[in-house]
């Protein structure tokens, strides 16, 4: 059992991938270009914008000094106009499930870099240069709130462990009192819900710098 100090880590990252690959293999195959949630892309563009997340998280973890001031030189481009701009993209031809398949390629790559990568190393995020600790929290936070995201895009159930949850909060939101659902109070830190006493967030952010 985890408890609430207990770091989080790339075997994070590869379970809370397994989960969300778990609640997603049900959906109906016609339903991937609905929107996801609130967001202005659809359920396969946000899948394959997280497995992006992922992957561009390991690659900065596999040089031995990251650099700390710029992302890494990949071309992005985007699909659509108003799509999100990736380096990972998954052949359409593929379905569904070629979507899962590259989407756990990408966290089991994370994973396994992240359990390698010295504590100490640091690199950059737009939110500011964290360690590896750091991005695993980052990567389950995207892969738990865009889960909720396609989920509900795909009307299926999403229920992450509160553990993990509570886990992610204090590492990377550590401005955020939880004093309701651990779950709850995620969404409402990414501005993906309204809590009874906390109106819905406009504007966000997380703290990866913190404790490094």
């Amino acid at each position: 059992m985890h408890s609430a100090d207990t770091p989080v880590d790339g075997e994070d990252v590869r379970r809370v991938v397994t989960l969300a690959i778990d609640a997603l293999r049900d959906a109906d195959p016609q339903a991937w270009e609905a929107k996801a949630g609130t967001l202005e892309w659809t359920c396969w563009e946000t899948l394959e914008h997280l497995a992006d997340d992922l992957f561009t998280y390991a690659a900065r973890f596999g040089l031995t000094k990251p650099p700390m001031s710029t992302l890494l030189p990949f071309r992005t481009s985007s699909d659509r106009s108003g799509g999100p701009a990736n380096v990972i993209f998954v052949e359409r031809a593929s379905g569904p499930e070629g979507l899962m398949t590259v989407l756990e390629a990408c966290g089991g790559l994370l994973a396994s870099v992240l359990r390698t990568a010295p504590s100490s190393t640091v690199a950059y995020h737009v939110f500011g240069p964290s360690d590896p600790e750091g991005f695993a929290a980052m990567a389950v936070v995207e892969t738990l709130v865009h889960t909720h995201d396609v989920t509900q895009g795909l009307n299926l159930e999403w229920s992450p462990p509160r553990e993990l949850c509570e886990r992610v909060l204090k590492k990377l939101f550590p401005h955020v009192a939880i004093d309701s659902d651990v779950w709850e109070t995620l969404l409402w830190a990414t501005g993906r819900a309204a809590l009874p006493h906390r109106p819905r967030l406009t504007e966000w952010r997380w703290y990866g710098t913190q404790g490094t």
